[in-house]
């Protein structure tokens, strides 16, 4: 009888041992999955979002539904291939608005600030024309625009530097402008690092065409567009780095210079070639 008594105890002891051991184990599997979690969700957080890539093509168009008014355009006369007009400013005096050309704005913001001035630097010494205006107004873009002529195909080349801008820092060339709410605009962009082609209509811009690559501040860069019908092929630094179709102005424009928000930018040696 002691013997079945013992044989019954020893029973009931494995089997309760065999209950604690399951218990220590499920608590160790659900600690180990709550400490999995909490990794997962830690290296989840800490990890940066990743920065999505520069788009090169298309993007939607921008600006106000309601243009901004602006001063209509003096005619000026369309050339015929072969004539050059060349401007480097040398003549023109320091402080004023170089001859036979004209400011206009597309967007809001402060009054325009182009001007001439010296610079040691210029490609063709002394003087080059700069927009001075610091005004932060991000859908702002201040012209200068050429009065002696008209364009419809066309070779046009300019140097620029970009000097400042902390919400933009660009330079670029307009053709077959209507007026400052109609054009064609090709930028590059140093704060960006991309260069960019554009049609604004009414006052809206469209991005049609673009390539990222590094645009320096404070260098001297080269910009050139060449247009046949509606083909337009972009240039920075002699390299081709743009080519398009578009349809949207056909006819003849002016030719210009562009900049954004508070680009302090120099251009020079500004040549426009009908073809």
């Amino acid at each position: 009888m002691p013997t079945v008594r013992i044989a019954i105890l020893a029973t009931v002891l494995v089997g309760l041992a065999g209950l604690f051991a399951c218990n220590d184990k499920d608590a160790d599997e659900q600690q180990t999955s709550a400490s999995e979690a909490a990794a997962g969700q830690q290296t989840a957080a800490q990890k940066p979002a990743a920065k999505p890539e520069a788009d090169e093509g298309e993007e939607g168009e921008e600006g106000p539904a309601t243009p901004a008014a602006v001063a209509a355009e003096k005619p000026a006369p369309q050339q015929t291939s072969g004539k050059q007009f060349v401007y480097n400013f040398d003549s023109d005096t320091s402080g004023q608005l170089p001859a036979k050309f004209h400011s206009a704005k597309t967007g809001g913001g402060t009054h325009e600030k182009w001007m001439v001035t010296v610079d040691p630097t210029a490609p063709s010494k002394p003087n080059v024309v700069a927009q001075t205006s610091t005004d932060q107004t991000d859908y702002r873009f201040p012209l200068l625009i050429s009065d002696e002529g008209s364009f419809q195909d066309l070779d046009l080349t300019v140097k620029f530097k970009a000097v400042s801008g902390s919400v933009d820092r660009a330079g670029g060339l307009v053709f077959r402008l209507k007026d400052p709410n109609n054009y064609y605009i090709v930028r590059a962009n140093a704060l960006e690092n991309n260069y960019r082609l554009y049609h604004v209509v009414n006052g809206r811009r469209s991005q049609f065409a673009g390539a990222n690559f590094k645009v320096t501040s404070g260098e001297w860069h080269e910009l050139r567009v060449q247009v046949v019908g509606n083909k337009i092929a972009c240039y920075y630094d002699g390299n081709k780095k743009i080519e398009a179709t578009d349809d949207t102005f056909k006819d003849a424009g002016k030719v210009g210079l562009w900049t954004k928000a508070d680009s302090v930018t120099s251009f020079d040696d500004l040549k426009v070639t009908a073809k």
